[in-house]
């Protein structure tokens, strides 16, 4: 196993395919950076030599993947998010964001935007009050 950037990379696989395993690096950037560093298309990570993994790491460093790609994602939500704009709140409601129909499947759309809502909440859940109505209150 390699350990580059903070990834274990497997040896025995090709260098586009091992790539992908970066967060934010699939296989069309894969290959885009093999082909810049002028790597077979076969050429596997232990037939490297050191020269050639430095110059590696020295394109990996340059770009923008794994924990940083992951925060900027997290900050361009919360900023659309925050300036109040539709994309921010169908991002808040843990509803869909790209126009699909909610009638019946959003459930992956629920459960990758929803993640930003699931933190602890220190105020009281208020949604039973919303729906009693003031009918049944005076029966009682």
């Amino acid at each position: 196993m390699l350990h580059l950037l903070g990834v274990n990379l497997p040896d025995q696989k090709v260098v586009s395919v091992a790539l992908t395993y970066f967060y934010g690096i699939g296989p069309l950037t894969a290959r885009k950076i093999c082909s810049r560093l002028s790597f077979h298309r076969e050429c596997k990570l232990s037939e490297l030599t050191e020269g050639q993994l430095n110059q590696l790491s020295g394109v990996l460093s340059e770009m923008t993947i794994e924990n940083d790609l992951k925060r900027q994602v997290s900050a361009n939500v919360q900023h659309l998010r925050q300036i109040g704009t539709y994309v921010g709140k169908r991002h808040a409601m843990g509803l869909p964001v790209h126009g699909q129909k909610t009638r019946n499947n959003a459930r992956t759309a629920k459960l990758l935007n929803g993640k930003m809502l699931r933190r602890y909440s220190t105020t009281p859940n208020t949604a039973f009050a919303m729906f009693s109505s003031p009918v049944s209150s005076k029966l009682e």
